[in-house]
């Protein structure tokens, strides 16, 4: 955690234009901390490639240290909690993003050390398949417990949060201003819910002024910090396309879940699959099966217990359809059973979880 003398010093380097966060951070890397580096001499820090003289010109000036000061008052007065790059709460693999923000602002119950997070974008004018699927999605996942992680805006953004809500799982939202305000303004209402179950995080100061470019950098944000994105309905263009395309470059895992092709609001998601720049998702087993997390939430226990393990009607079904007629494939089972797919697809996790089944590739699952 920073002194506040060093946060001031920080601070003020974000503010010295066009430096950027990779040079920021190779001066940070090279003189030790932000306030060696206001006070380094001029000729030292020319010696340091890529950076140059019209930069360092702003290390002289009380402007970019007084704005600072302004900021820290902010900070205190709205108990906001500030997270430095190098710090253990700062999320861990957006460390590993070289233009990452220097410096995070959080309000809430943010709690993210040790855990699985996944991002959801997708177009603000969802259709009902978008926000089904969403829910549905979610819900799925709970008894993982991820965080969903998305941009508080309107559709699919603010459906993933409330879904996250609803299935009592923490839920943050990046924005794309400063803590001081809230867009959309209708989505006030939602904020204390959210704060008590998640929080916020901005890279933006209280005195940073909307501008619609600050969306570019918020997705860095929300793509940098998660093990996979998912991308749920996108027109042909679009700042989750934006997003996915960011998450690409950092060797994350994306996720896009696939419609019509007469749907315009598909068009994206179709053509991320039809590129490769994509796994294609149709439930929360594809998800599971590309990152792995069945073999880290599988419960180990002696598989006699398993006949004593509590099963709904609906769970004993399924998993007696599996029992006897060996492996199937997802829709198989759930026409089988004459139940819906994304209601089976959330048993069949419930099973996973359970030790009673196992899932293959191709949403193929078999019991154990």
């Amino acid at each position: 955690m920073l002194s506040t003398n060093e946060l001031r010093y920080t601070l003020a380097l974000q503010r010295i234009p066009n430096l950027g966060e990779t040079s920021a951070k190779k001066l940070l890397q090279i003189i030790g901390s932000a306030e060696g580096i206001f006070k380094e001499k001029k000729q030292n820090l020319l010696k340091i490639d890529g950076i140059g003289a019209f930069r360092l010109q702003f290390l002289n000036e009380h402007a970019v240290l007084d704005e600072a000061d302004e900021e820290i008052a902010f900070i205190k007065v709205n108990d906001i909690r500030v997270c430095y790059f190098q710090d253990n709460y700062y999320p861990d693999k957006l460390k590993h993003c070289i233009d990452g923000p220097l410096l995070l602002f959080q309000r809430g119950n943010v709690d993210i050390v040790r855990k699985k997070i996944i991002s959801i974008v997708g177009t603000r004018k969802c259709t009902s398949y978008g926000t089904s699927f969403c829910e549905e999605l979610i819900e799925t996942l709970a008894p993982l417990a991820p965080v969903i992680v998305s941009g508080f805006a309107y559709g699919i953004d603010i459906t993933a949060h409330k879904a996250a809500l609803k299935s009592k799982m923490q839920t943050i939202g990046c924005l794309a201003h400063g803590l001081n305000q809230m867009y959309p303004k209708t989505h006030k209402k939602y904020m204390e819910s959210v704060e008590a179950n998640g929080g916020f995080l901005t890279e933006f100061w209280s005195n940073d002024a909307f501008d619609r470019k600050n969306f570019l950098k918020r997705n860095r944000v929300i793509a940098g910090m998660s093990e996979a994105t998912i991308v749920i309905e996108s027109a042909n263009k679009g700042g989750s396309l934006v997003t996915a395309d960011i998450a690409n470059s950092y060797n994350r895992e994306v996720f896009a879940v696939p419609g019509r092709v007469t749907d315009s609001q598909s068009e994206g998601c179709n053509n991320l699959i039809k590129t490769q720049q994509a796994h294609v998702l149709t439930s929360a087993a594809d998800l599971l099966y590309i990152l792995g997390w069945e073999l880290e939430e599988k419960p180990i226990k002696p598989k006699q217990t398993q006949l004593f393990v509590e099963l709904t009607a609906e769970e004993k079904q399924v998993h007696a359809y599996l029992v006897k007629q060996g492996k199937k494939i997802l829709d198989i089972v759930a026409l089988n059973c004459h139940l819906p797919t994304h209601k089976v697809a959330s048993i069949l996790l419930i099973l996973e979880l359970k030790g009673l089944v196992r899932p293959l590739p191709g949403k193929i699952f078999e019991a154990l």
